[in-house]
């Protein structure tokens, strides 16, 4: 149901080398980008996560409670792709592992602040 979602940055450089790295490990290409933003997806007509500079030219700031959940396929993609985000200078929000009997996830903030997980049900 989601087709994108945009997360802001103060640093569109940063941020692009941060996502072109994270989300390459699920395939994820360029699909768009300008001076003042670039999204990614893994093909035609598939969700995409982008960065941008807000469009108000304020600074760009998390939003309390906020988050981008990305589908993986299993708990070992979310464990790799967990791991993979720590690697590049993300913050965590609570390490990959299972929630319940059925939801599986790894929370983490990315070098902007904003909160994202992988996770997968089980």
């Amino acid at each position: 149901m989601i087709g994108y979602v945009t997360l802001g940055s103060n640093n569109i450089e940063k941020a692009a080398k941060f996502y072109d790295e994270l989300l390459g490990e699920m395939g994820a290409k360029r699909m768009m980008e300008s001076d003042s933003f670039v999204a990614w997806n893994t093909g035609p007509g598939a969700p995409g996560v982008s960065v941008i500079k807000p469009n108000d030219g304020k600074e760009a700031t998390v939003g309390n409670g906020v988050m981008v959940a990305i589908a993986c396929d299993k708990p070992e993609t979310v464990d790799r792709l967990y791991k993979k985000a720590i690697e590049l200078g993300a913050k965590d929000e609570g390490p990959a592992g299972p929630r319940g009997d059925q939801f599986y996830a790894g929370y983490f903030r990315d070098p902007d602040g904003n909160k994202l997980n992988f996770f997968c049900m089980t």
